[in-house]
């Protein structure tokens, strides 16, 4: 089966400036969306936003904005003007949170705006890391709770593991963006991921996007690794 590289996101998992330009050079001929998290982001300010979008590429600002609803509003409103295709808040962050983040991007007087995302629980996290702050349900009873949330707060779709996505899709509905980190091709290491699939199996499961990092831009040749990534 052959599989659709638009849905592949890639993360832009480093601090130079320089190696991040390379990556997207080097890839979007097949990948035309690039995650710019904090890493990259506190390292070299909204100018590397704009400096992939001078590449014909689109950003997937990955700031995971978690904090009262005024501040999160008002950093959502400056995150604008990078000219982002996406952008996320923590879903943990409530309704009112997410709602002031939703007014803030409706608001804004710039032509396009981004699709707003919310973060659901991380990749990293398990049952047994939710249990240690008190959260006494399953990372996918979690995931749903505040995708709903997400959804009634009227954002366009959640960051979740492969693994809650048919729950996402039951709840939320097939207009509800899923973009899924938490990929691993069969031949790579899963690190510091926990709920994970393969990126075949994530699109299989009807995933959005999918997010791959290392897998890709660790390896020796980038561009031949990301043409292995459905193997």
């Amino acid at each position: 089966m052959s599989y659709d590289y638009s849905k592949v996101i890639i993360a832009l998992d480093t601090s130079d400036e320089q190696k991040a330009l390379e990556i997207v050079r080097l890839l979007k001929d097949k990948v035309s969306v690039f995650k710019v998290g904090l890493e990259l982001f506190c390292s070299q300010g909204p100018e590397i936003v704009k400096k992939i979008n001078n590449e014909g590429c689109k950003v997937f600002l990955d700031l995971k904005l978690h904090d009262i609803p005024n501040t999160v509003a008002g950093a959502a409103k400056a995150c604008l003007s990078t000219g982002a295709f996406m952008l996320d808040v923590h879903a943990s962050g409530g309704y009112q949170m997410m709602r002031k983040a939703r007014e803030a991007v409706d608001s804004a007087d710039v032509s396009q705006k981004p699709i707003l995302l919310a973060i659901t629980v991380l990749t990293s996290l398990d049952e047994s890391d939710l249990a240690a702050v008190n959260i006494n349900k399953s990372p996918t009873e979690q995931v749903k709770t505040l995708a709903l949330m997400a959804k009634e707060s009227g954002l366009d779709g959640v960051v979740a593991s492969p693994k809650e996505i048919s729950v996402i899709r039951e709840a939320a509905g097939d207009d509800f963006l899923i973009v899924t980190p938490g990929v691993r091709p069969a031949w790579a290491a899963t690190g510091d991921q926990k709920r994970v699939m393969t990126p075949a199996q994530a699109l299989d499961e009807g995933a959005d996007y999918i997010v791959v990092g290392r897998p890709v831009t660790a390896a020796s040749d980038p561009a031949e690794a990301l043409s292995k990534l459905f193997q």
